[in-house]
């Protein structure tokens, strides 16, 4: 898995080949090992080049290999004999050179990148830290500063910068590899003392206390509860007050530490889950990632709203053409203002020319005509939503694709107003479009594989994470959402206040608590679909002792809220006080406080002492909870699916893994004797009920998560 080569100069070829991005397997180490012993006993060879085979240096570590027993040559022992050697390493980087990859090059002597080629630590995504002596080697080139963003971020620079930093010699727009091996012909017989990384003293800062800790105190904050951001820092802090071996042994420790944790397994889990979310079959048995998706060039948005406007920019940003359409011309001109000012900062950003060559705005839905799909956005609204449906049809080709971005409304209920039901998917995007990483494809009881193929593969090309879910009120994310949210107020009855539950929710890890992401978003926001769908209205008075609506209990108190005119951010108060409208520091409000304890009054409500694990196991343990729901209707595939939306829809705390993979975590047995206490001290919450799919698993034994999917196979296969 590394190829030695003996070529005519004094130079030795070890080129990496392990597709597709020669991960440093334990193959791949051993023929390393192998190829450097047999570089070193050749009396002729003077200097040895790494490559990797296909233009790719290395991807990093295996990561499969991090589940079972580790075999092959260490990592750390290799890198270190590359750096001793008496005789010239020099490192070709083309591709990437990513965690273990670039740690490698960093063993040679000299480093020579191609100017497309991306670096990086990454390591801190999966749990880790760079484990093979990055954290001691890169803050010897970078300085302090600098490799303590890169190793506590993972962030990817170009070659460009890496020559800047330090962290490469020489930047080429040709062959690396020829680059690589010039460079080396004019430096052999050079001394390789001041090229050995682990022999200088790091670049130092001023003072190396405070770096660290602003660094420290920026992790824990961006962060909130992971532990491998900190062990970087530490790492890091090490490299520039040990000596080279003891910083070597503290990040071995941390190393060590990081390895056994939960986190790092719900890292991994959450890496692997994003691959293959999107390798579904739909349940017919038909896979959408083996069907082949018509290709898309042009494609139609309907609405111009905050979503159609994001919409448009990610389809116009991934070199489509976009009809953008309004039924409004001064709509349609604001419409236009937004898109326009959003591609024309996004390429002066990225130092590209503008795409606004690929838009076109329009009135008419003829102009639609040509389009190969169309992704409406108008406001959520049924009817409004069908009509446009059916005014599409008199328009668009016979095999042209509809597409909705709706939240949770019934796509077979929209299909049915078209002439072309199998054609028919939802594409629900979330806001802001243009960033948000995630995409639900909905399929109806009559989409087809193709439509879905389709619209999964234009995600993909727009740098989407797709998954692929069932039609039902809500899909997937939102049907759940809803229960978290019922769940955090109804403990805003009970006793607590916004800024504990935020709290108890913000130290669990994610990064704001959900009243702070109501008033955020706008509180009138939900106020009018919760009027559009009748749960209140004008001749309904928002507050009564029993605070049932439509055979369910229901909390009116956001209801009671948007009455006040407090609508959150935008209003200056809401759940929360702020300075100004629009500001965004939200500060606790005393008139909140008495007008819970005014509520809590005059319904008799008695308020109980609630704890943060109660705030966690009532909200985290009900969004699981539905989520086996989800699994037992075959809404979603499996656990992955799921954890997948939270992760990257709802900032869902990353190293949790998601709700079903925290579930598993803490003890399926466990949620299920929690839900069912909560469940006897609230029986007027059907949702606290726990589910048929979460007893059956606990029954089975708890089996683990990978397997949970033959168990959800075998409850369908009975029902």
């Amino acid at each position: 898995m590394a190829r030695y080569t003996r070529l005519t100069e004094p130079i030795a070829l070890i080129t990496l080949n392990n597709p597709p991005v020669n991960a440093l397997s334990s193959a791949v180490r051993s023929g390393i090992v192998d190829s450097v012993s047999q570089a070193l006993k050749d009396d002729q060879v003077k200097a040895v080049v790494f490559c990797g085979e296909n233009r790719m240096f290395s991807g990093g570590a295996d990561i499969k290999e991090f589940s079972g027993s580790m075999s092959g040559p260490p990592l750390v022992r290799m890198i270190h004999s590359i750096e001793a050697s008496e005789k010239l390493m020099v490192a070709a980087i083309e591709g990437v050179a990513l965690g273990g990859g670039l740690e490698l090059a960093l063993g040679c002597h000299y480093r020579v990148a191609n100017t497309k080629a991306r670096l990086g630590l990454p390591e801190v995504t999966l749990g880790f830290l760079p484990g093979a002596g990055g954290t001691q080697r890169l803050p010897r080139l970078t300085g302090i500063t600098a490799a303590l963003e890169l190793i506590t971020t993972g962030r990817q620079i170009s070659a460009q910068e890496a020559l800047q930093l330090g962290i490469v010699d020489q930047v080429t727009e040709g062959n690396a590899v020829q680059a690589a091996m010039e460079l080396a012909l004019s430096v052999i017989g050079q001394p390789l003392n001041p090229r050995r990384l682990s022999l200088r003293p790091p670049v130092w800062s001023a003072d190396v206390d405070s770096v660290c800790e602003v660094a420290l105190a920026r992790v824990k904050q961006h962060s909130r509860g992971a532990m491998a951001p900190v062990a970087c820092v530490q790492a890091v802090r090490a490299a520039a007050m040990l000596p080279y071996s003891k910083g070597m042994e503290k990040e071995r420790q941390l190393m060590d530490t990081l390895f056994r944790s939960s986190q790092a397994r719900a890292l991994q889990y959450a890496f692997f889950a994003q691959r293959n979310a999107g390798k579904w079959s739909l349940p017919n048995g038909a896979r959408w990632n083996n069907t082949k998706a018509r290709d898309v060039q042009r494609v139609g948005v309907i609405g111009l709203g905050t979503m159609g406007r994001g919409i448009a920019v990610s389809l116009v940003k991934a070199g489509l053409s976009v009809v953008a359409l309004e039924s409004d011309a001064k709509q349609l001109e604001s419409g236009k203002k937004a898109v326009t000012a959003m591609l024309q900062r996004d390429a002066q950003r990225r130092g590209v020319g503008s795409p606004l060559h690929l838009l076109t705005f329009a009135l008419s839905f003829h102009q639609l005509k040509d389009v190969d799909l169309v992704i409406e956005a108008v406001f959520e609204d049924m009817n409004l939503k069908k009509r446009v449906f059916s005014d599409l049809c008199k328009v668009l080709r016979a095999g042209t694709l509809i597409c909705t971005n709706t939240s949770g409304l019934n796509v077979d209920e929209l299909a049915k107003v078209t002439d072309r039901q199998h054609l028919v998917v939802g594409m629900h995007f979330f806001a802001p479009a243009h960033v948000m990483k995630l995409l639900e494809v909905v399929y109806g009881s009559r989409s087809s594989p193709e439509a879905v193929a389709v619209a999964m593969a234009l995600g993909k090309r727009i740098q989407k994470v797709c998954v692929a879910v069932g039609n039902c009120p809500g899909f997937v994310g939102n049907r759940m959402l809803k229960l978290y949210m019922d769940q955090s107020l109804y403990l805003l009855e009970e006793g607590a206040t916004p800024e504990q539950v935020d709290q108890a929710l913000e130290e669990f890890g994610f990064a704001m608590g959900i009243f702070k992401v109501a008033d955020l978003s706008g509180l009138d926001v939900g106020w009018r679909v919760r009027k559009a769908s009748g749960l209140i209205g004008p001749d309904i008075d928002p507050v009564n002792p029993s605070r049932w609506r439509l055979g369910q209990r229901y909390c009116p108190l956001p209801d009671m809220l948007c009455q006040q005119g407090r609508f959150g951010q935008k209003t200056g108060r809401g759940w929360y006080l702020y300075n100004s409208p629009g500001s965004k520091e939200a500060k606790p409000d005393p008139e909140i406080l008495n007008f819970l304890e005014d509520y809590r009054l005059k319904y008799g409500i008695t308020p109980q002492r609630i704890s943060s694990q109660e705030v966690i196991e009532r909200c985290a343990f009900s969004l699981a909870n539905e989520g086996f729901r989800i699994l037992e209707d075959g809404i979603a595939a499996g656990p992955e699916d799921i954890d997948v939306i939270y992760l990257f829809g709802y900032g869902w705390p990353r190293h949790r893994g998601g709700p079903m993979f925290y579930a598993s975590q803490v003890g399926l047995s466990v949620v299920l004797e929690k839900m069912e206490h909560y469940h006897r001290i609230h029986p007027d919450v059907p949702s606290l009920e726990p589910s048929r799919l979460l007893r059956r698993l606990v029954a089975e034994g708890s089996p683990p998560i990978q397997q949970w999917r033959n168990h959800i196979k075998n409850l369908h296969s009975q029902l």
